[in-house]
């Protein structure tokens, strides 16, 4: 901006104009007070100074001015039609002008010469803004420099406290530092140390790893150079990286020998505790295959003559004791004892042909439980049972194994009820998002939640861990039938799709059963 001061609007009007049409910003000041008070609160580049004015003249002005640090940059040119003589003139100059004009003044001329300093003003501006910003720079660079003396002396001094070998390096991959471990090593600090042959590319990789700036890990063999004996060492070097780039890298090897010592004798061990257990594994297999080969042999043998005992029960009372009642009692019980046990032979049979493997394949579970209803329908149809079962899902899994999970349950709901109330029985399934019982729900999660609720006689559930192993009961089997073996076999079914089984009961409230079974079988 320029200031344009004169006591005369005359003469004020047309410089102004003239300025304003070369793009300048104008102000003005008839006054050399009133330029005083505008010079403190506002920066001009140029002041057009008329010398002639009452109160302070144009060389007071200037004298005052050039006590303001505000317009130590300001360039002054003095301007009067008066005052002409060599004398003015001079002091003009020595009051802090930088050119004085007299008047009649040529416009081209002073819009030349307010062009230049205006010019010379933004140029030292810039110039000091420059100053300014590098003496900051300066500052800052100092102070960082400083902070990473300080940085570097406690660095060193961790490093030194450390119990393995410690050291720094440069970004140029120069040694910069390093700890008196190092000299067990090596024989100065400038030199790495020696290395087993078959290590050496270590070196190459870590000039690699030194060019992309990434932490380098290796384990090396550092030949001790007190008994020339080669040690593993875990070498680990990261870069300490700053705003401007990496500023060093820290490194440190870790001796590692006893511990590798330990695994190598380890490994070996479990190598040979392998072999033995891959033996006995296969040994175990062979006697397990023998095991369900005798128990389908001892089966299926036991299971011919007690059809012939119940054949030949069964005609005696027919035939020969029909007028006897006390006779047909004793034999009924008879009958029934070997129906109990032709039914613990086929649940053996079932239990023990679980461990054979069998293809997943896809399976639609409502089809399961429609072809389940229907086995159950005279029994559904004597207690007058309900039934409320939510669309279930289609799942990997061996169809004839589920099948009979679900068989022993819906039997178990059917068998255990209250002799003044219809069973209901209600499925439900929903999707969960991990492998839990109390797992929450999620639309895309990769199991499903069946839960199978009756309203029957229940249990008390702190005999939870007992009902599912095999032969174990809660009831008299005088008033429920049944060998012990059904939730033995669902949960092995379970455990062989790779789910879970529990339960929730109360006694006289019912029971839930609740299956956890992945979508997908990997």
């Amino acid at each position: 901006m320029i200031l344009i001061v004169d006591d005369r609007p005359e003469n004020i009007i047309p410089l102004k104009k003239i300025l304003e049409l070369h793009r300048f910003s104008v102000d003005t000041a008839e006054s050399g007070e009133e330029a005083l008070k505008k010079i403190l609160k506002t920066d001009y580049s140029v002041i057009i100074l008329d010398v002639q004015m009452p109160g302070m003249d144009g060389f007071e002005v200037a004298n005052a001015i050039s006590g303001f640090s505000k317009a130590r940059d300001s360039s002054i040119i003095f301007l009067s039609a008066v005052n002409t003589e060599k004398r003015f003139i001079t002091k003009g100059y020595t009051s802090g002008g930088i050119d004085y004009l007299t008047k009649p003044v040529d416009p081209d001329i002073l819009v030349l010469k307010v062009k230049t300093l205006d010019k010379l003003y933004q140029q030292q501006h810039e110039l000091r803004t420059i100053q300014d910003s590098l003496r900051k720079e300066v500052n800052v660079r100092r102070q960082a420099q400083e902070e990473l003396a300080k940085r570097m002396q406690e660095l060193q001094a961790v490093l030194s406290s450390l119990p393995q070998m410690a050291f720094t390096i440069k970004p140029d991959g120069i040694i910069e530092y390093v700890n008196e471990h190092w000299f067990r090593y090596s024989p100065d600090a400038n030199t790495f140390p020696a290395m087993h042959p078959d290590d050496e590319e270590v070196c190459d990789d870590w000039h690699q790893a030194l060019e992309r700036g990434e932490e380098f890990t290796r384990e090396v063999r550092l030949q001790e150079l007190g008994t020339e004996s080669y040690r593993y060492h875990l070498l680990r070097i990261i870069p300490i990286v700053r705003d401007s780039g990496r500023v060093r890298w820290i490194g440190t090897f870790t001796d590692i020998h006893p511990q590798k010592q330990a695994a190598d004798l380890l490994e070996q061990q479990v190598n040979l505790r392998t072999s033995e257990l891959l033996l006995k594994n296969t040994e175990l297999e062979q006697t397990n295959h023998e095991l369900q080969q005798f128990t389908w042999v001892v089966s299926h043998d036991l299971k011919e003559p007690l059809r012939k005992i119940q054949l030949l029960n069964d005609t005696i009372r027919e035939r020969y004791l029909k007028d006897n009642p006390e006779a047909v009692f004793y034999l009924d019980r008879s009958i029934r004892s070997s129906a109990r046990m032709a039914e613990l032979i086929k649940d053996l049979l079932t239990y023990s042909q679980l461990s054979e493997p069998e293809p997943f394949q896809p399976t639609d579970l409502n089809g399961v439980v429609q072809e389940l209803l229907l086995d159950f329908d005279d029994q559904i149809n004597r207690k007058g049972a309900t039934f409320f079962i939510d669309p279930l899902p289609v799942l990997d899994a061996i169809p004839m194994r589920l099948r009979q999970v679900f068989q022993n349950l819906l039997s178990n709901a059917l068998k255990f009820t209250k002799p003044d109330q219809p069973p209901i029985i209600q499925i439900r399934s929903e999707r969960v998002a991990t492998k839990a019982i109390d797992a929450e729900p999620s639309p895309d999660g990769p199991f499903y939640r069946i839960t199978f609720t009756d309203n029957g006689i229940g249990f008390d559930e702190k005999f939870l861990n007992r009902i599912f192993i095999i032969f174990q009961r809660l009831h008299n089997r005088s008033a429920f039938e049944g060998t012990g073996i059904g939730l033995a076999i669902a949960k092995k079914n379970i455990d062989k799709h790779h789910g879970l089984i529990s339960a929730h009961s109360r006694v006289d409230e019912g029971a839930s059963f609740i299956l956890i079974l992945p979508i997908n079988q990997v």
